[in-house]
């Protein structure tokens, strides 16, 4: 399970997660304190977004966060703020969740937002390094100017 997945950030790790299906149903794995990528645990919580709705921006100045989505599908993007970071500005789309299962680092300073791009509504799981902490977390506006990028689905 500690196989890596190639990343466009600095410091943005995305690991393949393992589904153990029977016909009972299903478990889905997420973090291990034994996987070589933990890191810590501050706490878990969980968020979920209705079909299309966007959530972001926010960018943490002191957590790691561990992204995982066990329900639905999500379009996670993320850009890298971190000035002293050789990915600086780089952009990251990444689409994740029951059909890509996938544990996603993100760093301190990788601003991330999500949408959700499917029908039902979606489930994320966030294992965090701290616990939340008020004034942790900097917010900008989904369709503002902080992030150069467009929410709209691109056909091609």
């Amino acid at each position: 399970m500690d196989q890596l997945k190639a990343s466009d950030i600095s410091g943005v790790a995305l690991y393949p997660l393992r589904k153990m299906c029977d016909e009972r149903g299903m478990i889905l794995q997420m973090l291990r304190s034994d996987d070589s990528h933990f890191e810590k645990f501050g706490e878990i919580y969980f968020s979920t977004a209705y079909p299309g709705v966007i959530k972001g921006w926010h960018e943490h100045t002191a957590q790691v966060q561990y992204y995982a989505v066990p329900i639905g599908m999500i379009k996670l993007v993320l850009f890298d703020n971190r000035k002293e970071s050789p990915t600086y500005q780089n952009l990251m789309e990444i689409i994740t969740g029951q059909d890509n299962y996938q544990l996603i680092r993100i760093p301190c300073g990788v601003i991330n937002g999500y949408k959700n791009i499917g029908t039902q509504t979606v489930f994320v799981a966030n294992c965090a390094t701290i616990p939340h902490s008020q004034g942790e977390m900097l917010r900008f506006d989904p369709h503002g100017g902080k992030v150069p990028y467009k929410w709209e689905r691109v056909d091609r």
